[in-house]
């Protein structure tokens, strides 16, 4: 039995992860307990952004942190600074009191978009590919600037050890977010000569993965998505909907009007999260890490679909 602390613990992949691991000992902590709370489960509210990190750590002396605190899209009358805060900040008072403290694992879910969204990203992206999230998206740069704090901890403090996990587009019951929100359109949007491909993961096999990352599974950097990518085509005809095809002049000037008018909450910089998405290549989480997702990227997406465009 292992004692194993999880940040994040009321969010979507939290919530299902605290599930997967009930035959250890489990610390939950966020900024409110998970709903329900699993029986066994000791919850500990935990504000990464203050200097409660390291005064809950002290206390529960967990073997194993699972991290998956962090700000996809930040709330409302709130920004990058915010974002900032709880993403890097707060992952670095994590890290340091999971040395000072003697934590044996540390598990960090970090994104396929810490590669960046670039033009000449190889595709499909390998784990040897350097990461070079793009300054404009808060996310990604926020996720490359992790991924470093933790390439130098792992000379600094090589006890500690990290399974570091580039997370594809998580879907499962319930999923409503940016990414979902297009799929919800009339009309999918697209750009002359980029499919825009997406790669997914179910919650489930997410969190199976999670489970052995903070339990039998080797340390390392794995990419993590299930087989196969979705084109923008590929998510029109399996939606039964249009695609909208523009010009990327057209819709960066679209975006440069609007932004600035409120209209729309994307700047013409953004584009680029159209025309390069990173395809994740989960050689290495098979062959290495030891996992095959139970589903491909099309048969995670057909399962969202059923339950939330009906």
């Amino acid at each position: 039995m292992t004692r194993i602390l999880i940040t994040g613990a009321a969010g979507m992949v939290g919530k299902a992860l605290l599930h997967e691991l009930s035959e250890h000992t489990v610390f939950a902590t966020d900024l409110q307990p998970p709903s329900p709370l699993p029986n066994g489960v000791s919850f500990h509210r935990m504000d990464v952004t203050t200097n409660e990190p390291e005064r809950i750590i002290a206390k529960v002396k967990p073997d194993v942190i699972v991290h998956l605190a962090s700000i996809v899209t930040p709330p409302k009358g709130t920004g990058r600074a915010f974002a900032y805060a709880v993403d890097v900040e707060g992952t670095r008072k994590v890290l340091e009191a999971a040395i000072t403290h003697g934590v044996k694992r540390l598990v960090v879910t970090s994104s396929g978009a810490a590669y960046g969204y670039h033009s000449d990203n190889p595709v499909p992206l390998r784990e040897t590919d350097p990461v070079r999230g793009n300054p404009e998206f808060a996310y990604a740069d926020h996720k490359r600037q992790v991924e470093e704090m933790l390439a130098k901890a792992r000379q600094t403090a090589p006890h500690l050890e990290q399974v570091i996990l580039r997370v594809g587009t998580v879907l499962g019951p319930g999923t409503e977010n940016q990414i979902t929100a297009l799929f919800h359109k009339p009309r999918l949007l697209a750009l002359y000569g980029s499919e825009s491909p997406f790669v997914f993961i179910a919650t489930k096999d997410l969190t199976r993965i999670l489970h052995r990352a903070a339990t039998d599974g080797p340390p390392g950097i794995f990419n993590v998505a299930g087989d196969g990518a979705m084109g923008v085509t590929d998510l029109a005809k399996a939606m039964n909907k249009p695609v909208l095809r523009l010009p990327v002049w057209v819709l960066k000037a679209a975006l440069a009007i609007a932004h600035p008018l409120r209209l729309s909450q994307y700047g013409p910089e953004q584009v680029r999260f159209l025309q390069y998405r990173p395809v994740l290549a989960n050689d290495a989480l098979k062959a290495e890490f030891g996992y095959t997702p139970a589903q491909t990227s099309a048969e995670v997406f057909e399962s969202w679909k059923r339950e939330a465009i009906s």
